[in-house]
C-alpha cells in the first residue's frame, strides 16, 4: 500500500507538471499528505517579502516546516479542532491591508505573487485556519504550565556562565501630556474643507479615492484612496463606527465625523453582515507656533510645581494630563509589546526616547513636543524618568519575570519537540530522494 501511495504522488506529480508546464511536483508525503515543489517556494517568497530570516537552506528548512505543520494538523482532524470563521476572516483582512500598504495596489500585488487576488486571498485565509488550529493542538499538547519559583531557579541554575541572558537597558517614564487648544475658526476652517470634499463626490464632479490620495491626513489609508478594508464595530472607534455602519447607499459620503483622531467624511464601498469596508478622508487643524507656546508655558509651570515638591508628578498627571493611556496610572507609560512599563530606549517613541536619556532617576525634561503615535496628532509633553536599569547579565533578584517567561518558553519547546519525534514514528513518511540531502531540525524524517 505504501508503494502504490508513493506511486500515486508520483504519478499526479508528473501529471501537474504536464498540465501547467512549469516545475512542481509533490516532494515530500507525510502521512496522506503531500508537499509540492510550489508551497515551498510560496513559502520562500513570502518569507523574502516580509523580512523573515531563514536560518540555513530554504529549500531544506521550509520543507521541514511544511512537514511538522502537516503532523499538528492531522492531529487536528483526530482531535476536530477548528476555527473561527469571524477571527480567520479577521486575520486575512488585516494581512491583505498589510501587503496594500506595502505593495501599493491589488494589481501588483498580483504581479508579486504571480496569482491572481482572490487566489492570493483564498491561499491566505487557508494558511491562517490553518496556523490557528495548529495553535490549538500545541497549547492542548502542552497543556497548562505553572511554573514555581523553584522551577525557575533550577532553570537559572542551570545556565553556563555564557548563556546566562543579556537584559538590556531598561527605563521607566511618566508623561504629562496637553493637546494644544485649536482655536474654534480653525476646526470650523477644518469642517468646511471636508464639506466642501463631501459635496463635490456626491455631485460627481470629484473622484473620493483621489482627494483621499491628495488631502487625507491618515498617510497609510492615503495610499489606498483612503480604503481601510473590511473591519467590524469593535475596530473602530464608536464615532467612527457609529456613522460608517449607518451609510446604506455605496458611495455616497457621510457628514463631518469628529473622532479623537480629528474629523472624517466617510464614503461606503461595500456591507458584508456585520463587517463593512470605508473610504474616509481625515483632517487636522494644525497647530499654529503661539497656540503651541501657551501648552509649553502650561507644562512649564506645572513642571515648576512639581520640582518645588508642591504636588507629585503622579498627582499632577492626574488633574492636568490629557493622555487617557497614563492620566490614570499616574502618566506611567506601558509597553504594548511586553505589557509592563519597562522599555528598551528604541522602544520608546523617539522624541521621549532622546528626553530622558541623561536624565537621572526623578529628574524632569523640559516641555517638548512630540506625535501621539496612535492618535497621529502632536501633543506638548513633560516627562519624568521613573526607574532605570543598565545593561547586565539576567539575575533572579531583578529579572526573575524575565527568566520565568525563557523558562515556560524552553519547557513548552521541550514538550513539543518530544511529541515531534513521537508523532514520527507512527506516521508514514517518504522523501523523493533529491530532497534528503539536508541537515534537518529532526532527525527520524527519513528512515
Amino acid at each position: 500500500m505504501k508503494k502504490i501511495l508513493v506511486f500515486s504522488f508520483w504519478t499526479l506529480s508528473l501529471s501537474l507538471f504536464a498540465q501547467t508546464n512549469i516545475i512542481d511536483g509533490v516532494i515530500w508525503i507525510v502521512g496522506d499528505e503531500a508537499i509540492l515543489r510550489s508551497e515551498v517556494e510560496d513559502q520562500r517568497i513570502r518569507s523574502q517579502y516580509e523580512g523573515v530570516h531563514i536560518a540555513g537552506d530554504p529549500y531544506c528548512v521550509l520543507p521541514e516546516q511544511l512537514a511538522i505543520q502537516k503532523l499538528f494538523l492531522h492531529q487536528a482532524k483526530l482531535d476536530s479542532v477548528v476555527a473561527s470563521d469571524s477571527q480567520v476572516e479577521a486575520q486575512v483582512n488585516m494581512r491583505i491591508n498589510y501587503f496594500l500598504r506595502e505593495i501599493g495596489s491589488k494589481e501588483k500585488m498580483e504581479e508579486y505573487f504571480k496569482k491572481s487576488f482572490s487566489d492570493i486571498k483564498d491561499e491566505m485565509r487557508q494558511n491562517i485556519y490553518n496556523q490557528m488550529i495548529i495553535q490549538s493542538v500545541q497549547q492542548k499538547i502542552v497543556g497548562d504550565l505553572k511554573l514555581t519559583p523553584a522551577d525557575v531557579r533550577k532553570f537559572y541554575n542551570s545556565l553556563s556562565k555564557d548563556s546566562i541572558p543579556m537584559i538590556p537597558a531598561m527605563v521607566e517614564v511618566e508623561i504629562i501630556a496637553i493637546d494644544p487648544p485649536i482655536p474654534p475658526e480653525d476646526i470650523e476652517r477644518t469642517k468646511n474643507q471636508l464639506r466642501e470634499y463631501a459635496d463635490r463626490v456626491n455631485k460627481g464632479t470629484a473622484d473620493f479615492s483621489l482627494l483621499a490620495r491628495l488631502y487625507s491626513d491618515d498617510t497609510e489609508t492615503a495610499k489606498k484612496g483612503g480604503e481601510l478594508g473590511f473591519m467590524g464595530r469593535g475596530e473602530l472607534v464608536p464615532e467612527f463606527a457609529n456613522t460608517a455602519f449607518s451609510l446604506q447607499e455605496p458611495g455616497k459620503v457621510s457628514r463631518v465625523v469628529e473622532t479623537e483622531f480629528g474629523y472624517h467624511i466617510i464614503q461606503l464601498i461595500e456591507r458584508r453582515g456585520d463587517r463593512v469596508n470605508c473610504r474616509h478622508i481625515l483632517l487636522r487643524p494644525h497647530v499654529a507656533p503661539e497656540v503651541k507656546m501657551v501648552a509649553m508655558q502650561r507644562l512649564d509651570s506645572i513642571a515648576n510645581i512639581i520640582r518645588t515638591g508642591k504636588q507629585t508628578f503622579e498627582d499632577a498627571a492626574l488633574e492636568f494630563s490629557m493622555d487617557k493611556d497614563t492620566r490614570m496610572n499616574g502618566g506611567l507609560m506601558t509597553n504594548p509589546s511586553t505589557g509592563t512599563s519597562k522599555f528598551e530606549y528604541q522602544s520608546l517613541p523617539q522624541e521621549v526616547a532622546k528626553a530622558v536619556f541623561n536624565l537621572n532617576i526623578g529628574e524632569i525634561t523640559q516641555p517638548f513636543s512630540m506625535i501621539n503615535e496612535q492618535k497621529g496628532k502632536e501633543v506638548s509633553v513633560i516627562a519624568k524618568v521613573k526607574a532605570k536599569t543598565p545593561n547586565h547579565k539576567a539575575n533572579l533578584t531583578d529579572d526573575y519575570q524575565d527568566l520565568k517567561t525563557l523558562c515556560d518558553e524552553r519547557k513548552r519547546a521541550e514538550v513539543l519537540d518530544h511529541w515531534i519525534i513521537e508523532k514520527q514514528k507512527e506516521t508514514y513518511i517518504y522523501i523523493f530522494p533529491e530532497w534528503r540531502n539536508c541537515e534537518f531540525q529532526y532527525k527520524n524524517w527519513i528512515k
